[in-house]
């Protein structure tokens, strides 16, 4: 019996659209198509809606963020149309910027105040204090210039009129820069982190800690280049209004995709956890639903796929029916973010040397980074590269518990670490399983030089290594963005050249995930993207 036999012999159910996973992506793509009238089911392998978006109680009593844990890249659009704070979104503002840890209990303080960061850097360098105010002015006008790039799809190559009038739009849209600002454009492009930075400061602690936004889940060293660009990449978003800023979503990241699985439930949408995809229904070079591993059909004309690339192309449809350069293209695609994971929970907050050894939340309402310079950030990815992960990890702590008082007991807290580097392929053939506590116990070795508290406060902790992030959530190589952000991955590149627009060369199967234009990052935009495409091709 072959395969379309055996489909039609299972028991069917019928609807306009199947979106396969509940990440974030995936449960906008269905709001969006629920909201235009269609039936839409959403297929989630996990136990629970969210993908990597999810909240967890690790410990008991303590909750938090599993994976993605900071919110800012979710477009202002999204919330808007999907209505999410009516469906019970809160977004508090962080109002602390970065504290960097330096070594010998120093440390340099990042406020998001311009001119108050000015007077900490003057204490290193007058002359890198102004030298911070024009990056930032910098960053803030390119960056406001490529948000509605980053919300439209991208040209694709060889395209039509369609891709020519987005061509042009592009165009327009960057002609608003100055020509100063188009060439610093281009090389954030294409620059590595470390060589813009060395081209404009002297102090090696402020390098090091605007470094650290280079690295953040990529797998490179800060002098390869193209890693400016995911400098400019966390500036896309806003807060509550307030551009580049970051926030808190009152019960994690969790409470993001809540409230959009609230939305496209009440516009009709039918949400099934619990459920795998095994196999795409393929029917005369169209899509026309999935096969659950229950053995269960779910048809539709329509199939959209928030999944890494290659598990959509590869694992859930035979890869033959690709054209061969697309399937190469598929087969070769980059994830591998070296990202390690962990959820603390304490009894205390912790005690920084640099502080004075208190614990005042007020300096611990944003984000406190070990990435003292860019050496230390070169010597973290030739450690990974050549043993397996960082001797001394680049590591950012975040304690949302000072801001929202849901997620510990009174009096306690939690606590996120997101840790760089630490290479999904180890060496000699070893597992993550065999040795992740041990890398989990360094970086606890790592935060306590610096809060020597920090050990006697934790009572539990949540450890997720690369493996672990491929496993439990699907994202191939452990890389939390479905795909490396670089130059030959990016914009009209991604997944592919000609598939930038969100279809594939499949009819009716759409990527709807991360994997597609704009990238990683809590944003929203591949879901609403996917969505706006469909809605195009069925009138």
């Amino acid at each position: 019996m072959n395969f379309s036999e055996t489909a039609a012999s299972l028991r069917t159910e019928q609807y306009d659209a199947v979106v396969i996973g509940a990440g974030h992506n995936g449960l906008v793509c269905a709001g969006y198509l629920a909201r235009a009238g269609l039936t839409v089911k959403v297929v989630e392998k996990r136990h629970v809606v969210g993908g990597a978006a999810v909240t967890e109680e690790f410990h008991p009593g303590f909750r938090n963020s599993v994976c993605s844990y900071v919110v800012s890249l979710l477009h202002p659009q999204v919330i808007a149309d999907l209505e999410l704070h009516r469906h019970g979104l809160t977004i508090l503002d962080r109002p602390s910027g970065y504290l960097c840890l330096l070594p010998g209990g120093a440390a340099l303080q990042l406020p998001r105040d311009v001119h108050a960061a000015q007077r900490e850097i003057a204490k290193l360098s007058p002359r890198d204090a102004e030298a911070y105010a024009q990056l930032d002015r910098e960053l803030c006008q390119i960056g406001m210039a490529l948000r509605a790039v980053m919300a439209d799809p991208p040209p694709n190559f060889g395209g039509g009129l369609a891709d020519l009038w987005q061509a042009l739009k592009l165009g327009n849209r960057l002609r608003v820069l100055p020509a100063h600002l188009q060439a610093a454009l281009a090389e954030l492009m294409t620059a590595s982190i470390g060589d813009y930075l060395d081209a404009r400061f002297e102090s090696e602690s402020l390098k090091g800690a605007l470094g650290f936004e280079g690295v953040i889940g990529n797998f490179a060293s800060p002098y390869q280049p193209g890693t400016a660009y995911v400098l400019l990449h966390h500036m896309f978003g806003e807060v509550n209004g307030e551009p580049a800023a970051w926030g808190h979503a009152v019960g994690g990241m969790g409470a993001i995709t809540q409230a959009m699985a609230r939305s496209a439930q009440t516009r009709g949408a039918d949400i099934e956890t619990d459920a795998a995809v095994r196999e795409i229904i393929i029917e005369g070079g169209k899509a026309q639903g999935v096969v659950l591993t229950d053995g269960r059909s779910i048809r539709a004309p329509i199939v959209a796929g928030n999944v890494h690339p290659q598990l959509l192309f590869l694992k859930m449809m035979d890869g033959g029916l690709l054209p061969d350069d697309f399937r190469r293209r598929i087969t070769h695609w980059r994830s591998r973010s070296a990202t390690f994971r962990m959820n603390l929970a304490l009894s205390e907050l912790p005690r920084f040397a640099a502080l004075s050894g208190e614990n005042d939340p007020a300096h611990m309402k944003g984000s406190i980074n070990i990435s003292p310079s860019l050496g230390y950030l070169q010597r973290a990815y030739d450690d990974a590269r050549a043993f397996g992960w960082s001797r001394a990890p680049v590591v950012s702590i975040n304690i949302p518990s000072v801001l929202d008082d849901t997620l510990a007991p009174k009096g306690a807290h939690v606590a996120s670490l997101f840790c760089q580097h630490f290479d999904f392929a180890l060496p000699d053939g070893r597992s993550w399983d065999d040795v992740k506590q041990s890398a989990a116990d360094l970086i606890i070795d790592t935060v306590a030089d610096y809060a020597p508290n920090l050990k006697s406060a934790i009572v539990g902790r949540q450890v997720l290594s690369p493996l672990d992030l491929e496993r439990d959530f699907g994202l191939i190589g452990g890389d939390i963005f479905h795909g490396a952000l670089h130059l030959d991955q990016l914009f009209s590149l991604r997944p592919a050249a000609g598939y930038a627009d969100y279809r594939t060369p499949i009819d009716g199967l759409y990527l709807c995930g991360s994997g597609a234009h704009p990238g990683g990052g809590v944003t929203g935009l591949p879901g609403r993207n996917a969505a706006r495409a469909i809605l195009k091709d069925r009138r």
